[in-house]
């Protein structure tokens, strides 16, 4: 096989994986948009947390809302809470590596928030932790997962949204999860600010 049939293929396989997980995600998708939408419109914030690769996705939805998605519009609170080294690290040595996002989330978050937990197996022990302490705070979960959505899909309750690639694939996963961003921020700017898409 040449490099240019094997890039090909990896096209190929993002390709597929962003037309199963449209085949069967679309209706979260929506309810995600939902809880979103009524969230911002009373006024209230989304804190975003994940590792690695995640971590930036959180920083990429925490930016977008922040500043503009494609078009200007106001400013929407968003805070992802992997930005902050002092913070991050001073929780990890004085408590737990898995408290820095939950630690955040007990002085950051109030009633009505929301929370985007991000993590493609589903099992990362700190974005667990900020899910419970979510909760513990009144607020709503949209998870990213992947695989069968790890240990995170028994910490959703009822009013959250888990938003689960069919993948095995961390890179077809995160790929998906980055299509999510930008559908969430596509459809908060057309519903709120009625901007095009």
């Amino acid at each position: 096989m040449s490099e240019q049939d094997k890039i090909k293929s990896l096209f190929n396989a993002s390709i597929a994986a962003k037309q199963t997980a449209l085949e069967v995600m679309c209706d979260a998708i929506a309810d995600a948009v939902e809880l979103l939408i009524t969230s911002v419109q009373n006024g209230h914030k989304v804190l975003s947390c994940g590792n690695g690769g995640s971590a930036a996705d959180a920083q990429h939805f925490s930016s977008e809302l922040i500043n503009r998605f494609h078009q200007d519009r106001a400013s929407i609170p968003a805070i992802a809470l992997t930005t902050d080294s002092s913070t991050i690290t001073s929780i990890a040595n004085d408590y737990d590596y898995n408290e820095i996002f939950a630690r955040q989330i007990s002085s950051l978050g109030q009633t009505n928030d929301i929370l985007l937990a991000i993590s493609t197996s589903g099992n990362s022990k700190n974005v667990i932790r900020a899910i419970e302490e979510a909760h513990s705070r009144g607020m709503q979960v949209i998870a990213f997962t992947g695989r069968d959505g790890g240990a995170m899909a028994q910490h959703m309750n009822a009013k959250d949204v888990e938003l689960r690639v069919p993948s095995d694939s961390t890179a077809r996963t995160q790929e998906v999860h980055l299509l999510l961003i930008h559908i969430l921020c596509a459809r908060i700017d057309n519903r709120i600010f009625n901007l095009d898409e």
